[in-house]
């Protein structure tokens, strides 16, 4: 397959694809169910964070508490304590949901400055080294 300006040649793919053995389009990881070492739904991803440089993911912000998606808090989560789980349909933590209420988290509709700073305190929060390390 060979790139000439806006085409690719050869094999076409569809820009609509989702899913692949190996990738996740992120809006299908949006939404997708967390579970604790011990089974148990902790939380659903609300967005994915990326490090605009390198691409690498940096967050997922689990979304949970309110009623009907109001007055939820958010509490990103280093994507490194994630793990995919087939049988489950979803991403496993060994993170304890009581773990994540007492974490670093924002707001409902707040906006959160994601400076070094912070995401330093929630690696530390969570025991890794940050994503920029």
């Amino acid at each position: 397959m060979t790139y000439q300006g806006s085409e690719f040649q050869g094999t076409r793919q569809d820009a609509t694809i989702r899913e692949t053995h190996d990738l996740i389009a992120s809006d299908k990881v949006e939404g997708t169910r967390v579970y604790g070492a011990d089974g148990k739904h902790i939380g659903s991803i609300e967005r994915v964070i990326l490090e605009k440089r390198s691409g690498r993911v940096a967050y997922a912000v689990l979304a949970f508490g309110g009623f009907l998606g109001m007055g939820e808090d958010h509490y990103p989560l280093p994507w490194a304590k994630l793990s995919y789980d087939e049988d489950l349909g979803g991403y496993r933590t060994e993170v304890t949901r009581d773990q994540v209420e007492n974490a670093p988290k924002y707001h409902g509709d707040d906006e959160y400055d994601w400076n070094r700073e912070n995401g330093r305190h929630i690696y530390d929060y969570y025991g890794v080294p940050p994503y920029w390390m």
